[in-house]
């Protein structure tokens, strides 16, 4: 085939080609993305010529045998920042994103203000006991247990014990960086791929 025929075939195809571009790349686009992104959750990093791990949940170094304890950085018994990853579409675009509130807050490393209210010290007490092993609720929303007088040098029970007692009003937190959602190499050469070959299937029908 010569370039004067090519031409002719791509004119002949070029609706093929443009529903190609317009409706059903955007679409095969968000699926690649969106798998690649919640991969690197269950990876524990980012992949981007090849995999860049994070810095690990601080619970997983606790020594607790809960479940809880032991989900994966980012990842819990709802999932709930796994799942919110999703994408739009648009003729010739696609765009995937997160609204979870602090989802910016771990993807790009961001310190946040949070406001300490009864509710968040509540969670925090909740967070303690399941860092530090857990035990029975007692008197005043805390739990007590076998080992509740002793001593926790976990430091991701510490944090959150902290946090419960801490008089001030608002925090300052370091969110560590946590990259699950940007530019990938890996990701790209799917994409490219997937292109390749729909592209193909269009000009040999």
């Amino acid at each position: 085939m010569d370039i004067k025929e090519f031409a002719e075939l791509l004119k002949a195809k070029s609706g093929q080609i443009d529903d190609l571009l317009a409706r059903k790349m955007p679409v095969f686009t968000g699926r690649l993305a969106k798998d690649h992104y919640q991969d690197n959750f269950r990876k524990s990093g980012f992949v981007n010529r090849g995999l860049n791990e994070w810095l690990p949940a601080k619970r997983l170094n606790s020594g607790a045998t809960s479940a809880a304890a032991n989900y994966g950085t980012l990842l819990s018994g709802r999932n709930h920042l796994f799942s919110s990853t999703n994408y739009s579409t648009s003729p010739y675009r696609t765009v995937v994103f997160n609204n979870v509130p602090y989802a910016s807050a771990h993807n790009h490393g961001e310190t946040v203000h949070p406001t300490v209210t009864p509710r968040m010290r509540r969670f925090a007490w909740a967070k303690y006991y399941e860092a530090s092993g857990g035990g029975k609720k007692g008197t005043g929303g805390r739990k007590k247990g076998k080992n509740s007088n002793q001593t926790n040098n976990n430091d991701a029970a510490q944090f959150w014990k902290n946090f419960a007692l801490t008089k001030k009003k608002k925090l300052s937190i370091k969110m560590p960086l946590r990259p699950f959602i940007g530019e990938s190499e890996e990701l790209n050469e799917k994409i490219i791929s997937k292109h390749e070959t729909e592209l193909r299937k269009i000009l040999n029908s």
